[in-house]
């Protein structure tokens, strides 16, 4: 399917946006990134096209940089004259972008998450008017009802029909709202207009070039940094499913080639992780034995249990995760130790 295909990622300079980016040249697609560099970086684009052997210059021309035949663009997907120019000509669109952060962004900033309304939409109509093929949106496990995510503990695996649990929604504040419209509206475009499109739910994922907004980065930049006393955010008894950024790209793209019609899939673990056992492994991992950890109860959590059912995906995909956490831990730290990434968390 990728070879020579013309492909936009939208939020391509965003931790999961990279990655997909760079694998996607790797499978012979011809890729455009729009991004606004609100909270990605073009150091992971230019990441990327390195890890692809690709030559580029480091400076913007007309908003541009190029590496060959693929394209950098500055893009505000608010403005709906800059998304018509880059949708155009594009077969396949991978629609990332939207306006967000780690947990304490979500809660601190509901309006601006509110921005991502108007993202999806620019993006659909864009790709309608430009006949695009196949639209994919990146959705979130942010959609699911939040009384199924109040108990401590839980068992109950999170199923992609439960996101109208009893014929009612009840997402995870405006983030999750924003991104769940953003699904009824490219599944409307589907029933309407036939357009060939695609959905997956992340959870919780992590990996190299994610930011300190996001638990296990925080985590382990605290533990890098031999913070004493070692602080982690909740209780600490809240738990997720944390899924590793190179199987969310794979779910992705299988979720691009095999699904048309708009159906959701699950992309996650099925297995839950309480935030305080991850603590404690990056401890571990990192040699770090601080005299004191505070569990903060004052700071941003979010449900206090999160996990997905991810039946559907083997079935349908023929997906299933391959990196454990462990080993998800132990690339992530490197990466970390090398790079040494600016903290962006002000709520630290």
């Amino acid at each position: 399917m990728w070879k020579s295909t013309k492909c936009l990622v939208t939020g391509g300079a965003g931790f999961i946006g990279s990655h997909l980016v760079e694998k996607l040249i790797r499978l012979g697609a011809v890729v455009t990134v729009a991004d606004n560099f609100s909270k990605g970086s073009v150091d992971n684009v230019f990441e990327a096209w390195k890890r692809n052997e690709l030559s580029f210059s480091r400076q913007f021309n007309s908003r541009t940089i190029r590496a060959g035949d693929h394209v950098l663009v500055k893009c505000d997907l608010m403005n709906k004259a800059e998304v018509k120019h880059v949708v155009k000509d594009q077969e396949v669109v991978i629609h990332l972008a939207a306006t967000i952060g780690g947990r304490g962004y979500i809660d601190t900033h509901p309006a601006d998450c509110c921005q991502t309304f108007a993202i999806n939409h620019n993006v659909f109509e864009a790709a309608l008017q430009a006949g695009v093929n196949t639209v994919h949106y990146a959705s979130t496990a942010c959609i699911y009802p939040m009384s199924l995510q109040s108990e401590y503990d839980s068992t109950y695996l999170l199923r992609e029909e439960d996101a109208f649990k009893d014929g009612w929604a009840n997402c995870d504040r405006e983030y999750g709202w924003a991104k769940f419209m953003g699904e009824i509206e490219l599944q409307a475009c589907r029933k309407q207009y036939g357009l060939n499109c695609s959905i997956s739910r992340y959870v919780t994922a992590y990996g190299e070039r994610e930011n300190d907004t996001h638990a296990i980065i925080a985590l382990i930049k605290r533990a890098v940094e031999k913070r004493d006393p070692y602080v982690v955010w909740g209780s600490g008894e809240q738990d997720r499913d944390f899924t590793y950024v190179s199987d969310i790209v794979d779910g992705t793209l299988l979720a691009t080639e095999k699904i048309t019609d708009g159906t959701p899939i699950n992309i996650g673990t099925s297995v839950r992780y309480k935030i305080k056992d991850v603590a404690f492994r990056i401890l571990k991992l990192t040699d770090h034995h601080p005299k004191q950890v505070v569990f903060d109860k004052s700071k941003p959590t979010g449900v206090v249990s999160r996990a997905l059912d991810n039946s559907r995906a083997k079935k349908l995909l023929g997906w299933s995760p391959r990196v454990g956490l462990d080993e998800g831990l132990e690339k992530t730290i490197s990466w970390y130790r090398k790079a040494s990434p600016k903290s962006v968390e002000t709520l630290d």
